[in-house]
């Protein structure tokens, strides 16, 4: 999967260290939110359940 330099570089900053690549990738495919920024950007959202017991 393609990322984005600045997705990556954000991903290394220490309030991020405890997201899993395979939520961002489940994340990806099966959104339940989507939002289209005005410079173009895409956000997406999903509700980790697995995080929640952490």
């Amino acid at each position: 999967m393609k990322f984005t330099q600045y997705f990556l570089y954000v991903r290394q900053r220490p309030d991020r260290a405890k997201i899993r690549m395979e939520w961002i990738e489940d994340t990806i495919k099966n959104q339940a939110y989507k939002e289209v920024q005005c410079d173009g950007r895409i956000r997406k959202w999903k509700r980790i359940e697995e995080e929640d017991k952490i």
